[in-house]
């Protein structure tokens, strides 16, 4: 999943889709943003897959459907409530793992614009954010 996450943010969300996922990149006023359509881009596929492989017993659309559910979870709690804090639960963690996280998603949101952008991947940090982790 983390793949094609990472593949769908760079071709689909910093391409044709910016238009929706632009205000992402920008503080606006307000707890919504465009951006949040992409919860219904994913979410009803994975709900469609999930039942259809429950109920007709498929197992690989149930499998994928759960996966991309699952991914769905983890981009809410990570992404949503810790790195951006739209919801308050969270004190900064003290792990080096999520602040190479953090430093590898303010990378990512240092460009404004759609180009020129990296790090489009949500769970995997590359190695150089390790570097002063904890520090």
């Amino acid at each position: 999943m983390e793949f094609t996450a990472n593949m769908a943010h760079r071709y689909l969300m910093h391409g044709l889709m910016w238009y929706f996922h632009s205000d992402h990149h920008k503080k606006e006023a307000g707890f919504f943003e465009k951006n949040d359509i992409f919860f219904l881009i994913f979410a009803i596929p994975a709900m469609i897959l999930t039942m259809g492989g429950f109920f007709l017993e498929n197992y690989y659309s149930l499998a994928v459907g759960l996966g991309i559910t699952a991914y769905g979870f983890a981009y809410f709690w990570v992404h949503e409530v810790y790195i951006h804090r739209r919801l308050k639960l969270f004190d900064n963690v003290d792990n080096f793992y999520f602040q190479a996280l953090n430093r590898a998603h303010k990378d990512h949101h240092s460009q404004l614009e759609k180009e020129d952008a990296q790090n489009f991947g949500m769970l995997w940090v590359p190695l150089k954010y390790f570097k002063n982790a904890n520090n």
